[in-house]
């Protein structure tokens, strides 16, 4: 019973960092090497004209879980602690044309973690009707219902 009473006294004393993201970002739970479940959380790019592979991470598997709606994932980590992130590169091609990936990888601290992972909070989403109105702007030319070139009259059974 100490033990446990030990591990509360320090949990309640350490800051935490609560990060939210969504269920399609986190990978299938595997096993490491020395037996420990462990799963990887996947982070987008926050730039969507950035063409490279997504940066992703790993934790306990216990660490993540499942919101109350199910729709979303979240996870607890200490907010004095740093995470390793890394991304497959691609280094070059071999003599029969095969590509060669390597490993990028960087530390950062949890803090920055959670704003790379949370960015789409921030991300401009504007509403339904300014969305709309982009589109309608965007295809200008076309006509309604998508026949191009083809007009009311043009039909053979009028």
């Amino acid at each position: 019973m100490a033990g446990y009473e030990n591990r509360q006294e320090q949990a309640q004393g350490r800051a935490e960092v609560t990060i939210k993201f969504g269920k399609g970002l986190m990978g299938e739970p595997f096993t490491s090497k020395n037996g420990k479940e462990l799963v990887e959380i996947k982070i987008p790019n926050a730039d969507h004209s950035d063409s490279r592979p997504w940066e992703s991470f790993v934790v306990p598997a216990n660490f993540v879980h499942e919101n109350q709606y199910g729709k979303g994932m979240w996870m607890k980590l200490p907010e004095d602690g740093t995470t390793k992130l890394s991304r497959n590169v691609l280094e070059g091609q071999d003599a029969s044309g095969k590509n060669i990936w390597g490993k990028e990888t960087r530390e950062i601290t949890n803090k920055e973690l959670k704003a790379l992972v949370e960015t789409y909070k921030t991300r401009d989403r504007g509403s339904v009707m300014t969305d709309l109105a982009e589109k309608r702007a965007e295809s200008g030319s076309r006509a309604p219902g998508g026949r191009a070139g083809k007009t009311h009259d043009d039909l053979p059974f009028r």
